[in-house]
């Protein structure tokens, strides 16, 4: 047997060999050599439900001996119908179709392809471009990639990338002019939206895409009030679809089922993925309004698009145990419970900590920013790699957490997020942001 110094896997990184995970129970990772991690990171958003489920593995179980796969192009599945009426019943105002895919890249090439093929069917082709933010991330499949403002990500694939826009971030921490209030800075860069249609002209813009709250690129950076209901004033005005990418963000981590839910406002189409295995199974969704459904129905008939394993009935299964554990175990409610008590934590660690700039997010969806002066929010240096220093350091010390760095412009700036399962109990909450605090210290001692 192959030990993980002398694997055949391709690693993400090839100059790394990762401990090998054994088991999981709760919040806890275990490895191959008996050492314990805490999951202060779901892994990246995924795991809400924690290890082990006995509800979603017998689940999984029971679908294996009806059936385990059957093509999408011949037949449906009971979970897949069973999965779509139980998110339709409980999605934004309007949304009420749900296209099946195995993770959220997936989930928003299919959104990004829908958004086309809605404008075709429409009557309205000239409609092609779309919209993002700097410093979002959407997902590595091209399209996606194209989509996210991230510059990091997409600088060596630059050459292979649509030709988007991208507008500024709502990132109030970095953004917010000392003369405006939350609300005007936030109308000042949702208006960024309208002033870029004007310019690509509305004809020839078919949507919007955004996080609610922003994840693996900022850290937790949520709009602030009356972002959105402006963005969604905007794309109205100019028949250009919203399209709202809840891959991390969604399926109850910032206390709501949808993200989008304490914005006020619904999408035309919303992608979700992570936190709708919670990492049981890969599945991922993209699902729409009935209008841009309506537009494929009575038109061609045909979405142009698909994958081998849309709608996988053991995904589908693993999904429906997953949103119906979130609804019936009162796990939403309990994130936002939970949430809140880690955010207390946290300040109350790092509240005047000399390096922390700010601590952020909604629900159990956390994020803390580094700085070098609190005052003048000055960032490390890049070439000292911080966020790196502190996953290493974090490991090391049985905690997994999702520091990034990049933070800024996707060169300058560092933070780390945390996205702990739903069920972490309050000691468990200490020890995650104990855990941080010794790892933070450890690894400022050594940059300073």
């Amino acid at each position: 047997m192959l030990t993980s110094n002398h694997s055949h896997v391709f690693p993400r990184h090839a100059k790394a060999s990762p401990p090998v995970v054994v088991s999981g129970e709760g919040v806890y990772l275990y490895d191959s050599q008996g050492r314990q991690y805490l999951d202060g990171s779901g892994g990246a958003a995924v795991s809400c439900l924690g290890h082990g489920d006995r509800e979603v593995t017998e689940a999984i179980k029971a679908q294996l001996d009806k059936v385990a796969f059957a093509h999408t192009g011949f037949l449906s599945s009971e979970p897949a119908e069973a999965l779509a009426d139980l998110l339709a019943a409980n999605a934004p105002t309007g949304v009420d179709r749900i296209y099946f895919v195995s993770g959220g890249s997936e989930a928003v090439e299919a959104a990004i392809k829908l958004a086309r093929q809605y404008a075709i069917e429409s009557g309205k082709p000239s409609k092609h471009r779309l919209i993002a933010r700097r410093q979002s991330y959407h997902g590595n499949t091209l399209g996606a990639l194209a989509a996210g403002g991230n510059a990091w990500r997409r600088e060596p694939f630059a050459p292979l990338l649509a030709d988007n826009s991208h507008i500024a971030p709502c990132f109030e921490y970095r953004d917010r002019g000392d003369d405006e209030t939350a609300e005007t800075y936030g109308l000042r860069v949702a208006n960024e939206l309208e002033a870029e249609i004007e310019r690509l002209g509305a004809d020839n813009v078919m949507a919007f895409i955004a996080e609610p709250v922003v994840g693996a690129t900022l850290g937790a950076v949520a709009a602030v009030p009356g972002y959105y209901k402006r963005i969604r004033e905007i794309c109205d005005a100019n028949d250009v679809l919203l399209i709202l990418d809840e891959v991390m963000c969604g399926m109850g981590r910032t206390g709501s089922l949808f993200a989008c839910e304490q914005d006020g406002i619904a999408p035309d189409i919303v992608t979700i993925a992570k936190g709708l295995g919670a990492g049981y199974q890969p599945i991922g969704a993209m699902m729409c309004t009935s209008k841009v459904y309506e537009a494929i129905e009575q038109g061609s008939g045909f979405f142009q698009h698909g994958h081998t394993y849309i709608g996988h009935p053991i995904a589908c299964a693993a999904g429906l145990a997953v949103v119906s554990a979130l609804l019936n175990r009162g796990l939403v409610a309990r994130c936002g419970v939970q949430g809140e008590k880690l955010q207390t934590a946290l300040v109350e660690r790092f509240g005047q900590h000399p390096n922390i700039g700010d601590i952020r997010g909604r629900g159990l969806f956390r994020g803390l920013e580094l700085v070098t002066d609190r005052e003048t929010k000055a960032t490390f240096d890049p070439k000292l790699r911080v966020h790196a220093r502190l996953k290493k350091e974090a490991f090391e010390g049985g905690l997994i957490c999702y520091p990034m760095g990049g933070t800024i412009d996707g060169v300058h700036g560092d933070h780390v997020l945390l996205a702990p399962p739903f069920i972490i109990s309050d000691a468990q909450i200490g020890e995650l942001v104990d855990k941080l605090g010794t790892s933070v210290d450890r690894v400022l001692a050594d940059v300073a």
